[in-house]
């Protein structure tokens, strides 16, 4: 694995707070990156609801000893997940080896997290409940993308040769545990609809059928031209009862895709329209927004093809979950 492009996505349908800074795509650092697991940080500046990210610049830039970036990304006081790099970055060091993560080079082995906090300064700064509840959110989240158990979620003073003590007044064990929770927790309800489940999924014969890219879920995906006209792919749930609803689509991503694709939300207040860029950002879970959907058996989004965009509208799987 050389780049993680799918990083701001995962961490959206976690239901993450995410900024994009600049051309994290394509910052990084020279060297191998094929990471199996996530390292906690600290980065020893105070941050506050006035300052929420002190530490950003230079974490994106490095220091005058250091060349940046130093992590894929800074968590701010708000809890809010800065995206710095989809690359390798100069935050772990050598690695002397951890629960499941072995000795070795850190910066190539594990994804980063700076949570932007005092930690060891004379204000005895600790994260703040923000920090705190979205890390393990993301650390959950790519551990789920990655195929790994909450083990392999470590922090940088488990893992380092040099004596760093990062992150400070946090119980690793119990956050590594919570963390489990996360993963092995089971939704109260949940459920996919893929272009191809039975019964589920219609759309006119405008609607071809392709398997040309490989970001799709399942076999295959619908795809039609914009049009100015009334033409939805729909996906058929049935809701259990009235509440508030997680809705997540997973499409193929291309260059030549729809640069706002208008997802159809038929929630119990009206019909509601997310755009989505299906250019980019395919091959994983993104989330759309909760809504609120009232309890029955009938087609709860929908994708149209009537768009001011450019280029193909993909039609591939939606979930809802109950929130």
């Amino acid at each position: 694995m050389a780049s993680i492009p799918w990083l701001a996505d995962v961490l959206r349908a976690e239901g993450v707070p995410v900024v994009e800074e600049g051309d994290w795509l394509n910052r990084k650092v020279t060297g191998s990156f094929d990471p199996i697991g996530v390292l906690w940080h600290h980065t020893a500046a105070f941050s506050s609801p006035t300052n929420p990210h002190p530490a950003l610049n230079v974490v994106i830039n490095g220091r005058s000893d250091l060349q940046g970036p130093l992590a894929q990304a800074l968590v701010d006081y708000n809890g809010v997940f800065h995206i710095i790099s989809a690359n390798r970055c100069n935050h772990a060091g050598a690695s002397r080896g951890s629960g499941p993560i072995p000795a070795g080079d850190g910066n190539t082995l594990m994804i980063g997290w700076e949570i932007d906090y005092g930690g060891d300064q004379a204000t005895d700064q600790a994260m703040t409940a923000a920090q705190y509840n979205n890390s393990l959110k993301a650390t959950a989240a790519v551990l789920r993308r990655l195929g790994k158990d909450a083990s392999y979620a470590r922090g940088h003073r488990e893992t380092s040769t040099t004596g760093k003590i990062d992150p400070s007044f946090i119980d690793l064990n119990v956050m590594r545990s919570d963390v489990a929770a996360l993963l092995n927790a089971v939704p109260s309800w949940s459920a996919i609809v893929d272009n191809s489940t039975a019964g589920r999924f219609t759309a006119s014969a405008n609607w071809g059928t392709s398997t040309y890219s490989t970001t799709r879920y399942g076999a295959d995906y619908r795809y039609a031209n914009p049009v100015s006209a009334s033409d939805t792919a729909k996906y058929r749930f049935a809701i259990p009862s009235a509440g508030n609803y997680r809705v997540e689509a997973w499409y193929a991503s291309n260059s030549g895709y729809n640069n706002a694709a208008p997802y159809i939300m038929a929630t119990s207040s009206g019909n509601q329209t997310v755009h989505v860029d299906q250019r980019t950002g395919g091959g994983g879970w993104r989330n759309l927004g909760t809504f609120n959907f009232n309890a029955g058996d009938f087609d709860a989004v929908m994708v149209s093809r009537w768009t001011s965009g450019t280029g193909y509208v993909i039609a591939d799987a939606v979930r809802l979950t109950k929130v």
